[in-house]
């Protein structure tokens, strides 16, 4: 009947607005906020108020709905129906995830304003996928905290599917609008550097790592690691060598690169060797890692076994004396602003006409 009301039987308005200020002041206690008038119609009495525990065509007493629970109120889809029209009254205040939109149409979860209840976080991050898509919006990026990494499970219930992690969180992904993913994939390669340094006596400084692969066993290389986040290719290069063997550089050119596939993780591998200048010559080790290190004649350095029966070693070798006789040029960092985005970036690129050039192209 188009006149029923909560409990299938019609009420006068005054009983109306009794439960206007008496159980509609219980959803303003859990932080649903009614602007009051609660009934605004013109003539007219609203009708029921369906929720989603209910069917299409079934309605909650006056008793039921002063009794709904703060988690119902807070995920729920609540609308009011005025002459048989639906609106919005309760997606208002529909409770979801604090966020920020991105550049792109997705939206960052604020990772210091999660619930603290995983069981509220499934209903408000259920909440939220639902306003989310009705938004329009794309890729939802949620950061958690090592220290939340309970909800970590709740997320990938619910759809979210693993990004990356680090040491501190796990970044967790989801696709809103349905077909192929166009989120950017998880960083594809590691980075890592190696310095050749060539003293006034022709001498190369090498080292023997402690920890490394029995076909390793013995060898005696340069200087290498991985460069920390943050940090660009020539300062990687000149930190790593401090902290091996003791000894100060400066930064003269990338010499060359290589790249791999299926490296550790099945990530790929960028790996830079660098030119270097040595600023002092005396050796202290680091013994956590390095096993050995010293200078070294360069022809010793040449004739080892594992360089000689390797290519890419021995081309290495043959570009560094190359460069050495200014026969090579390699690569130099220059400063640039990017228009795109503002930022100082390091571009890589020899200069062969330029006065203070030391090589000459072949």
């Amino acid at each position: 009947m188009e006149g029923s009301l909560f409990d299938v039987k019609s009420v006068s308005m005054s009983q109306v607005a009794f439960m206007g200020t008496t159980c509609w002041s219980h959803f303003s206690e859990v932080g649903v906020k009614i602007r009051p008038p609660f009934f605004s119609g013109r003539g007219v009495l609203p009708k029921a108020f369906p929720y989603s525990g209910t069917s299409n065509n079934a309605y909650v007493s006056k008793k039921a709905v002063c009794s709904i629970n703060e988690e119902k109120i807070s995920t729920g889809n609540y609308i009011d129906q005025i002459n048989g029209k639906k609106s919005s009254l309760f997606s208002r205040n529909m409770k979801v995830l604090h966020s920020i939109d991105d550049e792109f149409g997705g939206l960052v979860v604020d990772p210091k304003r999660l619930p603290a209840n995983p069981n509220a976080f499934a209903s408000m991050l259920r909440s939220s996928l639902s306003h989310w898509k009705a938004k329009e919006k794309k890729g939802v990026w949620l950061k958690l905290p090592v220290e939340r990494s309970d909800l970590v499970p709740v997320a990938v219930k619910e759809g979210f599917e693993y990004h990356h992690a680090e040491r501190a969180y796990v970044m967790l992904t989801y696709w809103l609008p349905g077909g192929p993913c166009m989120l950017p994939a998880n960083a594809t390669h590691q980075v890592g550097v190696g310095g050749f340094i060539i003293n006034d006596n022709n001498e190369v400084l090498v080292v023997q790592e402690k920890y490394c692969s029995p076909a390793s066993a013995g060898l005696w290389k340069i200087p290498t690691g991985f460069i920390l986040e943050s940090e660009e290719i020539y300062t990687g290069a000149v930190r790593e060598v401090k902290e091996e063997t003791g000894i100060d550089t400066e930064f003269v050119e990338v010499i060359a690169f290589r790249h791999v596939h299926n490296a550790a993780f099945e990530k790929s591998d960028l790996f830079f060797i660098c030119m270097l200048n040595p600023l002092s010559s005396q050796i202290m080790v680091d013994d956590h890692e390095i096993q050995a290190a010293k200078w070294m004649p360069l022809v010793e350095f040449v004739e080892q076994p594992l360089i000689q029966e390797d290519s890419m070693f021995k081309k290495v070798i043959d570009i560094c004396i190359a460069r050495l006789h200014k026969r090579y040029c390699g690569l130099y960092p220059y400063k640039l602003v990017s228009a795109f985005d503002g930022k100082l970036i390091s571009l890589y690129y020899n200069v062969t006409h330029s006065q203070e050039a030391n090589c000459v192209s072949n």
